[in-house]
């Protein structure tokens, strides 16, 4: 039954799509509303304007076009909706910059700090094969110890069906893309570049967020290639190529005593290369709230420092409160690790992680040095574990 629907769904897209092919759909090119693209002038307005028509077109289906072979430098613009289509494209062919100095900025002093930001808009399709750069090595030389002062690049909040894939990004002054307030989500086929050494350029940041599949992506930053955070479910990670990086991080949760909660969490067939961290969840002391219900699966690892770690900052004494972990699972975690201490399982006294489940796990080291375990406050179970953990009960 479950297949015949999907069936019946399928149908129906591909009827909407005729439909839509023969209805010619109509789409605004940013040209013909006064942009250069020759990577100097400020296009903003012309994009705004473009984005007005195609948000108010009378029509199904409407498509904003960003055509090939130019560069079109914007300063912080937000694209607003509701839109009256209910699908909304944007075909990124081109290239799209950010001013290229700290000063040349127009950020707004009373909005969140971002550069490109979607806000109330359901069926957004963004595609194309285009190039989104930052350009956010000025931002990190000025404020490299300060996340403050450093915009997002992309930031979508409130974009329901969300559908972003085949671009490009790099060189974001801070995180690359937000995702927040979002429900139903598939981002597939990017590639997001930042250099090892730039300062929390994350790749996709997720907060407050439900039902988002990220696929089939390659991500090489200087921070988390995907950081998870509170507020979100039901998310799934599949055939993510991590590296360089932090990897593939739930949390940071519970910072300044703060409930946060995160569940249902499946990260597949991904691949962590010389990544600072593989699979990681993080909590603060003294947070609240939980971490649960979350599977590592089919992982591979080439010279990862911390290939498995759960890091609740482990705290030798009382604490009133702790983020509970637990329902979390590794399944076939396997390859190689920089560092001895492969796995670490740092759990807070006052709950304690439970049932942690290992199983499949064979990480070693690339000059064949033995590798080991450390837990604390851990309650679990390992089967075909190497390196050997402790503290859980071995099948």
């Amino acid at each position: 039954m479950k297949f015949l629907f999907v069936l019946l769904g399928m149908f129906a897209i591909a009827s909407t799509c005729v439909r839509m092919e023969f209805d010619a759909a109509p789409s605004f090119n940013v040209i013909d509303y006064g942009a250069k693209g020759n990577g100097q002038t400020d296009d903003s307005q012309a994009f705004l304007k473009a984005w007005k028509d195609t948000c108010d077109a009378s029509h199904g289906t409407s498509t904003l076009v960003i055509p090939k072979g130019k560069t079109f430098m914007l300063q912080p613009v937000l694209f607003r909706g509701p839109c009256k289509p209910s699908i909304v494209n944007i075909k990124l062919k081109g290239t799209i910059v950010a001013p290229n100095n700290t000063k040349a900025w127009k950020l707004p002093k009373s909005t969140r700090k971002a550069w490109i930001r979607f806000r109330h808009i359901t069926g957004l399709n963004i595609h194309g094969g285009g190039q989104i750069d930052g350009q956010g090595a000025p931002w990190w030389n000025r404020y490299a110890d300060s996340e403050i002062n450093r915009p997002t690049a992309l930031h979508f909040r409130e974009c329901n069906n969300l559908i972003l894939k085949g671009l490009t990004h790099i060189n974001s002054p801070k995180n690359h893309i937000s995702i927040n307030n979002c429900n139903g989500s598939l981002i597939s086929k990017l590639h997001i570049i930042a250099p090892d050494e730039s300062p929390n350029t994350d790749g996709i940041d997720i907060s407050r967020s439900s039902n988002i599949v990220v696929k089939n992506s390659k991500m090489e930053t200087g921070d988390d290639c995907i950081a998870i955070n509170h507020g979100s479910n039901f998310i799934s990670i599949i055939g993510v190529f991590c590296g360089p990086g932090h990897g593939i991080s739930i949390g940071s949760l519970g910072k300044n005593g703060a409930h946060q909660t995160v569940e249902e969490i499946y990260v597949r067939n991904c691949t962590f290369n010389r990544t600072t961290n593989g699979a990681r969840i993080k909590t603060w002391i003294g947070g609240q709230g939980y971490a649960r219900k979350i599977t590592f699966k089919d992982i591979i690892l080439m010279e990862a420092t911390n290939p498995v770690i759960i890091d609740q900052q482990y705290n030798p004494y009382d604490s009133v409160h702790a983020v509970r972990v637990s329902d979390v699972s590794y399944h076939n975690v396997k390859g190689t690790s920089s560092s001895k201490h492969a796995i670490k399982l740092h759990c807070d006294k006052t709950i304690g992680c439970t049932n942690i489940v290992l199983n499949g796990i064979n990480i070693t080291t690339i000059t064949g040095e033995k590798t080991y375990a450390s837990c604390k406050n851990v309650k679990g179970v390992c089967a075909s574990c190497i390196p050997h953990v402790p503290c859980l009960s071995h099948e």
